[in-house]
């Protein structure tokens, strides 16, 4: 073994991939989760005296299938009854595969509404917390917390949920938005210190090209992974030298991975014989129009709104119309973009994302006591601590620049 504390990144990665060993195998998803979380526990604190074993994730399927044997145990004298469900032995075989990609499938279950199996599977294997996945569907944590309870539930009453299912077709659009929302809180963490996560926005990567190479036809998939690309290539640029948040407006685009935005405008043209069908295509395109600007001045915006318009009679959302308002601003000028903004007023109430981009437009249009004002509410409402101090260093500058 080697003398070193568990990182707790090495943890969050092998968890799901422990747990899609059992779900796989066992299919009983809520005995599996109580299984790993007590295999992580132990590796917490025997290996921080032990040391980290040779084989990790082998070690954390071993113990945790000695937790489900000795739960099943219980549950058999209990009820009197014999089980043969962990006669065999796969150990050996399923330490050397990541079934996570797997485990997406299988939690996206057709049995389930789809919010509801997108909720569970984040929660449950893409490790985000509850209050980060009601963030990402702007609704209260409690509300989330009943939705993937429910999922849950539904799927303890069904008989051998997790029997089969891999890679079905049906449920690719599901888990295509589980690595979006992934992906998504990896790029701009909804909260903490940190303006990104990186082992969200890499595994997220990771996993979409690992679907892409199974569904190597799908337009969709081809899409996503294009637009995380291109998003991701702004990473290096996208703070400064202490951590400090840096919009796209003020990015040193020389500093952009020039690799990854080929990659992925690649991908994105190869997609588009048939046209742009999806949304996740769609909204690769308008990375792909800012990949490609030099400067500011030189971005598309008048192809960038045509886009987001395609994009919401496709897929409504009022994060999208809040996108085309500020794209609307740089074509028809801030008072067109403030009156876009204002229509989705009441579904984004709770989002600072709202307030930030008014506070923006009114900066444009020179309403700088009206700026500042949405600046500072901006800050209020957001729990990422690198975009609250951005928008309180914007209402000190229009603040100090009036004075």
């Amino acid at each position: 073994m080697t003398r070193t504390a568990p990182a707790e990144d090495l943890l969050r990665e092998l968890a799901p991939q422990v747990l899609g060993v059992l779900v796989r195998r066992f299919g009983d998803f809520d005995l599996a989760e109580d299984a790993v979380q007590d295999a992580l526990l132990a590796a917490a604190t025997q290996w921080d005296t032990e040391g980290v074993p040779a084989n990790p994730r082998g070690w954390l399927i071993q113990v945790a299938q000695r937790r489900m044997a000795d739960a099943v145990r219980a549950e058999v004298a209990r009820r009197r009854r014999e089980t043969t469900v962990f006669v065999r032995d796969v150990t050996t075989e399923a330490s050397a595969r990541d079934d996570t990609l797997d485990l997406y499938f299988l939690c996206c279950h057709p049995d389930l509404p789809p919010a509801g199996a997108v909720a569970l599977t984040l929660r449950a294997v893409g490790g985000l917390s509850t209050a980060e996945i009601a963030a990402a569907f702007l609704v209260p944590e409690a509300t989330m917390a009943q939705r993937i309870s429910r999922a849950k539930k539904r799927l303890a009453d069904s008989p051998r949920p997790f029997a089969d299912g891999a890679h079905d077709s049906a449920r690719v659009g599901a888990v295509l938005q589980v690595l979006y929302v992934i992906f998504t809180e990896g790029h701009t963490s909804s909260s903490g210190t940190g303006l990104r996560r990186a082992d969200l926005s890499t595994e997220a990567i990771r996993l979409t090209r690992a679907l892409r190479t199974l569904l190597p036809e799908d337009t969709e998939v081809a899409g996503l992974l294009a637009l995380m690309l291109l998003t991701d290539a702004r990473r290096a640029a996208r703070t400064g030298v202490h951590g400090e948040l840096i919009p796209l407006t003020e990015q040193d685009r020389s500093r952009w991975d020039r690799a990854q935005i080929t990659e992925g405008l690649r991908l994105l043209t190869a997609s588009l014989p048939g046209g742009l069908s999806g949304p996740y295509q769609i909204q690769a395109a308008v990375a792909g129009l800012h990949a490609q600007a030099g400067r500011l001045e030189d971005t598309d915006w008048a192809s960038i709104v045509a886009l987001y318009a395609l994009l919401e009679r496709r897929a409504p959302n009022p994060m999208l119309t809040l996108n085309r308002a500020v794209a609307t601003a740089m074509v028809h000028g801030p008072a067109a973009g403030l009156a876009l903004a204002e229509t989705v007023a009441e579904p984004l109430a709770r989002s600072h994302r709202l307030a930030a981009v008014r506070a923006h437009l009114h900066e444009m249009a020179g309403d700088h006591r009206s700026a500042v004002a949405e600046y500072r509410s901006a800050a209020r409402r957001t729990a990422s601590i690198p975009e609250r101090d951005y928008l309180l260093l914007r209402a000190a500058h229009i603040d100090a620049a009036q004075s």
